[in-house]
Formats: C-alpha cells, structure tokens, sequence
C-alpha cells in the first residue's frame, strides 16, 4: 500500500464518543442501559458476553436511523440491538484492526458483528436483514478499564503508550 492511501486510511474526521452502554445479565436477558461500566479482561463486567475477539460489541450510532427504517421499527432503540457499546462519530466499519481507546480501556476491533435470529423477534420479520450491514463490530480487550456515557471513543497510535 502506497503512502498515501495508509495515510488516508489512518486519518479519522475527529474522535467518537459513547452514546449508549448496555449489559446482559444472562443469555436472553433484557438489554440493561447503564450510564457507565467497567471493561475487565474478558469483556464488560456483569454482561453474559464471549471471552476472546467477540468480548465487546459496538455498533454504529449513526446506523439507528437506517435500521429503523429498513426494519420498518420506528421505535426500535439500541437495547434491542443487542450491542454492548453504540459509538457515535467515528466510522466503526473503517477500524477493523485497529486498536482503540474507549473511556478509561482499550479494545482491538477484531471484525463485524453479524446480526443473529433474536433480530426478527427484537424488530419483527425482516430484521435479521435489516440489520446486515448495520450490526457493528466485535471487539478484545487489550487493557481494562471504566467508561462512561460520552466518553471518548479515539483510534490508539501505533506509538501511543498503553492504558494505565
């Protein structure tokens, strides 16, 4: 790749933020929206959540709206989506790969998070495909931490310190 482009690919607008945080006490449970939470080493604390590169789950913000309307769920919220983390202001899809810093802890986007069966029960038949495309990203954790609702969400520099 030539210069250029792996800059061009490295460069993001500005950082994102943490608009939603969501838990799942156990398999099928609800959805719990907290205002924050704590990323330990396998994933957020007191989620039902897969140790590894599916530790934490993000999703695009900015791909509510689209969901909505293909899903024709106009009341369909983040909860129902089933993702830990809704990320607004910076292309999720654009940073497989890549190490990020969210809140206090660090994460590696390991690759997409396709949308699973529960997405016809959450938004009605149709929402399996309304979410493919839209279903995020899976993450590592790389370092533990606490985030917070509006915490930054920032690429890491190759560079870059780790987490304290």
């Amino acid at each position: 790749m030539d210069g250029r482009l792996a800059a061009m690919l490295a460069r993001h607008a500005g950082p994102g933020r943490i608009v939603w945080i969501g838990l799942r006490p156990e398999r099928r449970a609800p959805m719990q929206a907290m205002e924050a939470a704590e990323i330990g080493p396998h994933g957020l604390l007191g989620d039902h959540a897969r140790p590894g590169r599916r530790a934490v789950t993000l999703i695009q913000a900015e791909h509510l709206e689209a969901i909505r309307s293909l899903a024709r769920a106009p009341e369909a919220g983040f909860a129902d989506l089933r993702r830990n983390l809704a990320v607004a202001g910076l292309n999720l899809l654009a940073l497989r790969g890549t190490d990020l810093r969210v809140g206090g802890a660090a994460l590696r986007i390991s690759g997409p998070c396709h949308p699973c069966s529960r997405m016809e029960e959450a938004l009605g038949p149709g929402g399996h495909s309304a979410l493919r495309g839209h279903g995020g990203v899976t993450a590592e954790v790389l370092a533990p931490g606490p985030l917070r609702l509006g915490d930054a969400v920032v690429p890491i520099e190759p560079d870059a310190p780790p987490a304290a």
